[in-house]
């Protein structure tokens, strides 16, 4: 089983510790892991702000770049939903099949469906709070969707009770939006920063020193509002913590 490690530009350019936290993390559970060189963006930010056609060429090169492996692993809801549920479409023209798609996964999604470990050797002596992320949630199944009637999972806890010493917690609303939501943000700036502000405070009301998932755009926007208020709590991603004394 060949994995290719696909980091996204925003983690490679602003949280390259999550990227290397990956690489270490598929290592130690016995992954044959490559990292291929000369990735680019898997062209989400254009096709969120309507620049769909600017995509269609960065989503050729991710297919050649990626086209030799078993399977394709991420760091990143959003970005493997992007590729998951939209190559397929744009490369539609191509003359070979896109497979990208086929064998893309989040590595929370990678690590709890296909290798299913029952220890890890992580040790976080922390409280945590859960953030599960609207693409998460909704396109990828990492949670079950509170709106549903359906038994409640978390593939983030499953993972995360593995680690030794944590103390794991939810907020109230667990699988709401934080407000950053892409171009959301952008061009509804103010609703964006007051569910962020909403969503930070009720997962300090967990009394967490951390929140911590799966998707470092929604903890880069939870930051954020942390640091302009200057709150009593720290923004973590999931991979950091399993990863932790790697």
């Amino acid at each position: 089983m060949k994995v290719g490690l696909f980091i996204p530009c925003y983690i490679n350019a602003v949280y390259p510790q999550v990227g290397v936290a990956s690489y270490k993390l598929l290592k130690s559970l016995g992954v044959d892991v490559d990292y291929p060189l000369d990735q680019t963006c898997c062209g989400q930010p254009m096709a969120n702000a309507g620049f769909e056609s600017e995509s269609v060429e960065m989503a050729r090169h991710f297919d050649r770049k990626f086209k030799d492996y078993d399977y394709i692993v991420g760091p990143s809801a959003s970005c493997v939903v992007f590729v998951r549920d939209n190559y397929g479409r744009l490369l539609k023209a191509e003359e070979h099949h896109c497979a990208s798609e086929e064998r893309i996964y989040d590595l929370c999604e990678f690590i709890h469906d296909v290798i299913k470990p029952t220890s890890l050797q992580a040790k976080f002596p922390h409280k945590v709070s859960l953030q599960n992320s609207c693409h998460g949630v909704r396109l990828m199944g990492l949670s079950s969707p509170s709106e549903l009637n359906i038994p409640y999972f978390n593939k983030l806890r499953d993972l995360l009770s593995l680690v030794e010493g944590i103390e794991i917690m939810e907020p109230d609303r667990p699988d709401e939006c934080c407000g950053f939501g892409g171009m959301f943000s952008v061009e509804e700036t103010a609703v964006s920063v007051q569910m962020g502000h909403d969503k930070v405070h009720r997962h300090m009301a967990t009394g967490a020193e951390y929140i911590v998932g799966a998707d470092s755009s929604c903890l880069m926007h939870q930051n954020g509002i942390i640091a302009r208020e200057k709150l009593p709590i720290k923004t973590l991603h999931i991979v950091e913590i399993l990863a932790a004394g790697l």
